[in-house]
């Protein structure tokens, strides 16, 4: 892999890290309904996500998705319900800002729902399967290829989810009342719904 390529790829990862996603809404409301400490484990969560989503594409389960109509129906069915479930909780949520020693949900939970949120997606699965070749030089050691794209990513990743959620850490003093946090709430629930929504709609073909 050359220098040029890796730049390239740089510049494709970071264009698709700073495009909204349900991981980002993740991080963004629990840093406001929690605080950024329970949303930075959401943020461990959704990375440690992303390395299961790539090593389970090196190990070909993208390959079974693109070619297993049932396989990515379930996959796909699965993520949209958890997404949908999130949504309607997030709806409904009546969290109010609240410190840290009065927040009894265990951080545990929060690192389980970052990695099934990033992990939701089975088109993330096969993005990876097709992504990663395009970078790699075939004439040289796979692994250490790997290694360097796979942590790249996971950095970008980090990095833009712990801005988005300490970023949003800093308007909390503007939303002390319940009343601005209710409709975020709803704002958030509503989008988490909908990206359920479309999953479900998205195609192997896509």
């Amino acid at each position: 892999m050359t220098l040029s390529t890796y730049l390239l790829y740089v510049a494709a990862v970071a264009l698709l890290i700073v495009t909204p996603g349900p991981t980002m809404l993740m991080c963004m409301t629990n840093s406001i309904n929690h605080g950024p400490r329970r949303a930075m484990t959401s943020v461990a969560g959704a990375v440690t996500a992303v390395l299961c989503v790539m090593l389970l594409s090196a190990m070909g389960l993208g390959a079974l998705l693109a070619t297993s109509e049932t396989a990515f129906t379930v996959a796909k069915v699965v993520g949209a319900a958890y997404l949908v479930w999130l949504g309607i909780k997030t709806f409904r949520s009546t969290a109010v800002l609240s410190a840290p020693a009065q927040d009894a949900t265990p951080r545990r939970s929060f690192y389980l729902q970052g990695l099934l949120v990033g992990a939701s997606n089975p088109k993330a699965v096969l993005f990876f399967a097709a992504f990663f070749p395009q970078f790699l030089n075939p004439a040289a050691p796979i692994a250490p290829q790997f290694a360097i794209l796979a942590l790249t990513f996971m950095a970008f990743e980090f990095t833009v989810l712990t801005l988005c959620a300490l970023g949003v850490a800093r308007l909390m003093p503007l939303l002390k009342s319940s009343g601005p946090v209710k409709w975020i709430n709803r704002v958030c629930g509503g989008l988490f719904t909908l990206m359920g929504g479309l999953l479900l709609l998205t195609r192997r073909s896509a």
